[in-house]
């Protein structure tokens, strides 16, 4: 079941945003699907879900969209997004408000820091982490350590003394390049087949299993 375990003094908990607390693959996926028409693109929900990366520019790269037109890609995607309401995952507040009476947390995701922050505000859940890193906040992007490693500065806390929860292959790459422990978590995206292979810690059903896991270790 793991390799490493929840480390000694666990301080702090990290998590990814979209499909680890936020419900958003049907936002996405239409969004992006309503961008491939507008640009042209011969691509459905199939090669979508075959290629899905929570860097969408790694998408854009394997759909041969040209660097000069990822601009405005990005504009149509927001424009259709913005369309759709996603709400958060059964029982992610509740997992939040519990876990945040015991430990500091954190927030690292690819998503744009505007509508990241729109979200957090509309959740009222913008002042229950300690630090929020963003797309865009550090130069290179998740599966690199980057992201996670300047949280964890931010909040003071060593990789050892915190795990990272995310949904996607990338989240567990980012997190054991970081030498935090990797916590997987089952969310909306089509990833499972990925995130099992990737070899998490711990793989877990749904967000609303994280306290009790860490409870029982």
């Amino acid at each position: 079941m793991t390799r490493r375990g929840i480390p000694n003094g666990l301080r702090g908990i990290l998590f990814d945003w979209d499909g680890t607390l936020l419900d958003s693959f049907h936002a996405d996926s239409q969004a992006f699907l309503a961008m491939f028409r507008e640009m042209g693109i011969d691509w459905g929900m199939e090669e979508l879900e075959r290629h899905y990366s929570p860097d969408w520019y790694r998408i854009y790269r394997v759909a041969k969209l040209p660097r000069a037109e990822w601009e405005q890609a990005d504009r149509i995607w927001g424009k259709h997004y913005r369309k759709s309401k996603p709400q958060l995952l059964p029982g992610a507040r509740r997992v939040l408000r519990a876990l945040g009476q015991r430990y500091e947390l954190g927030l690292v995701t690819t998503g744009d820091r505007l509508r990241v922050s729109r979200q957090l505000k509309q959740f009222r859940l913008t002042e229950t982490f300690a630090v929020r890193i963003c797309g865009g906040d550090t130069r290179r992007r998740k599966p690199h350590p980057e992201p996670l490693l300047a949280a964890l500065r931010h909040m003071r806390i060593e990789p050892a003394a915190s795990v990272y929860v995310g949904d996607a292959p990338e989240d567990i790459e980012m997190a054991r390049r970081a030498g935090v422990t990797a916590i997987a978590v089952l969310g909306p995206f089509p990833v499972a087949a990925r995130l099992r292979a990737a070899n998490p810690e711990f793989f877990l059903s749904s967000i609303e299993h994280l306290p009790g896991l860490l409870q029982s270790l």
